[in-house]
């Protein structure tokens, strides 16, 4: 059955490239680079959006590696919901499908179709229905279902408010639009979508040779420790991303 393009994902993702470039430029040949208090906020929010990707949506939601108290499971849902990937349940019932049929044909982002399809390509067509039985933990919580059913209106509201307000609080409205909003998504979903492209293709495999997960030390540094996906894939219930004490593991 042949894949149906997801207009809405395609033309945003396409459309915020396109308004990065051209803004960028324009606010670096008209104002310079930013005040410090810009990039300041630039990488707490970055860093705070990978790292909810990685330990809440990925450890915590995807595998229950671990056990989260209330106070933490919320700072984790909150700046997850502000990286704009996706629900917990959307993500994670897609992830699950991913280790499940990892390097076949009902891999969600197979790196077999290719790395730019397992980078970027698979968000431009329409997801099967979310299949219950995959995520029915999650849907046993009321503010999962929550953030799922309105999650569109949530992360919009969250960006777009807390990209304006820091700028409007460093007096630069336009670089919190184009460093805290159009920049921090860009690093944020390009650093995410090379674990499912470079960390497939790039590395050893320092566990097992079954499937086309690997380790890099450098695709960790860029993903909060993601990057020994060779270790995630053979260990995928274990909480760390890293087993050595010289692993990047955040």
């Amino acid at each position: 059955m042949e894949k149906k393009i997801d207009w809405t994902v395609f033309l945003f993702i396409l459309g915020y490239h396109i308004l990065l470039i051209v803004f960028l430029q324009i606010y670096l040949f008209t104002k310079g680079f930013p005040s410090k208090e810009i990039l300041y906020s630039f990488l707490i929010l970055f860093i705070a959006a990978g790292i909810s990707i990685t330990a809440g949506y990925h450890r915590l939601y995807s595998h229950k590696s671990y056990r989260a108290n209330k106070l933490l499971e919320s700072v984790l849902l909150f700046f997850g919901t502000l990286a704009l990937q996706g629900s917990v349940i959307s993500w994670v019932h897609g992830h699950r499908l991913h280790h499940s049929h990892v390097d076949t044909e009902k891999d969600p982002y197979c790196i077999k179709k290719g790395f730019l399809f397992a980078h970027i390509v698979w968000l431009f067509y329409i997801p099967e229905p979310i299949k219950k039985e995959v995520v029915s933990d999650l849907y046993q919580k009321k503010y999962l279902r929550f953030q799922h059913k309105y999650y569109n209106l949530l992360t919009i509201s969250l960006n777009i408010f807390i990209a304006l307000f820091l700028g409007f609080l460093f007096k630069d409205v336009f670089g919190g639009f184009v460093f805290l909003f159009l920049l921090r998504i860009f690093a944020t979903h390009h650093t995410t979508w090379f674990i499912n492209s470079l960390a497939h293709t790039w590395g050893k495999h320092s566990f097992s040779k079954e499937f086309s997960a690997v380790d890099n030390y450098i695709i960790a540094l860029l993903t909060f420790g993601e990057g020994y996906h060779n270790f995630h894939h053979t260990f995928p219930t274990d909480y760390r991303n890293g087993i050595k004490w010289y692993h990047f593991d955040p």
